[in-house]
């Protein structure tokens, strides 16, 4: 009689424990039966594209197979779509505009499949003079651009900077100054300098997977899977689209090829001046507004990790009354697809 209570007492505790950890669990038990059983047709290659005008041709490309029995999940504002391309397992997801936007969701991501690694796709600003709208840039390294530490007023490159001595913040990478940039009075031919004084490029914090918990290290340029890397050159000499239409065609047939770096921030880059900073101070090529996000969290989890960006304007280095991002976004987007598609029939 005491065994058959004690049996009872327990099962209505599990019944308890069941229905609390339903109702507080961050992800639903629902949902949680979804993953499951998508992670058990695991791995995947993580697909991830910034806005829905750069995810339309990978969607809408022959190449792609949706599962028939689950093809997408909404979760946590996201929606993660299943299927394949050219037989490999892929998890499309679209994260939104911004280096908060992709990281959380790239996070997300590896945090609720087997992924095997991510691709990233999209267009991007080009600081490049040898390159042209419509190529396909593939960055051996990615930096975050948008860490900064402001400099006050009067101290310069050999005065320490705030909280330096702790750690936090260097020197070593570079710095904007922006009296550089300001314009000379033709009447006394003086330039003084600028309040803004400098701004100095930081490092990122990052803490990965395998390291001691709140030990961070630092990462600037991330590099992207060596073997990616060295396999996306196989891509010289794919097809690209040239032309918007029968009038409205680039002045030469678009490439896809590897570069050194690429750049991304929280900023719109439309700027001669800035464009030509960071390639000059950097060596960059391809400017956009997510990439590095993504490639953080891919080094922080151990994830390999590439990006196509497809190069749509020149950042600000155009005429005045160019507007090639609005003109040439969706030829962009079409090639950035392209160059995934065919690099995933390459693994």
């Amino acid at each position: 009689m005491e065994s058959r209570l004690i049996l009872v007492i327990l099962s209505v505790v599990v019944m308890v424990l069941e229905i609390s950890l339903m109702t507080h669990a961050a992800v639903p038990k629902s949902i949680m039966k979804h993953i499951d059983r998508v992670n058990k047709n695991g791995p995947y290659l993580g697909i991830v594209v910034p806005n829905a005008f750069e995810m339309n041709p990978l969607l809408q490309s022959p190449s792609l197979m949706a599962d028939h029995n689950l093809p997408h999940l909404d979760f946590s504002g996201r929606r993660f779509r299943f299927g394949r391309i050219k037989d490999k397992k892929v998890i499309i997801v679209m994260t939104g505009l911004s280096m908060l936007n992709a990281g959380t969701t790239t996070q997300l991501l590896l945090a609720l499949f087997r992924v095997k690694g991510v691709i990233h796709c999209g267009i991007a600003g080009n600081a490049d003079p040898q390159l042209e709208i419509g190529d396909v840039t593939i960055p051996q390294y990615w930096a975050h651009t948008g860490l900064w530490n402001w400099q006050r007023f009067g101290d310069g490159p050999d005065d320490e900077l705030a909280l330096e001595s702790n750690g936090d913040y260097t020197r070593k990478i570079g710095f904007l100054k922006f009296s550089n940039f300001n314009t000379v009075d033709t009447k006394t031919e003086k330039s003084v300098d600028n309040l803004l004084n400098n701004v100095w490029y930081q490092p990122e914090e990052i803490f990965p997977v395998d390291g001691t918990p709140e030990i961070r290290q630092n990462a600037f340029w991330i590099p992207v899977d060596k073997h990616y890397f060295s396999l996306a050159k196989k891509l010289e000499g794919l097809k690209l689209e040239r032309c918007l239409n029968s009038t409205n065609c680039l002045p030469r047939a678009p490439v896809a090829v590897r570069v050194q770096r690429g750049v991304s921030a929280n900023v719109f880059v439309d700027n001669k001046a800035y464009r030509e900073f960071l390639q000059s101070t950097f060596n960059v090529t391809s400017i956009d507004m997510e990439t590095a996000a993504v490639a953080l969290v891919c080094l922080q989890q151990k994830i390999p990790f590439i990006a196509f960006r497809s190069l749509s304007d020149l950042a600000g280095g155009g005429s005045a009354l160019s507007n090639e991002a609005a003109a040439f976004a969706v030829l962009a987007s079409q090639n950035a697809a392209t160059a995934l598609v065919k690099f995933i029939t390459l693994l």
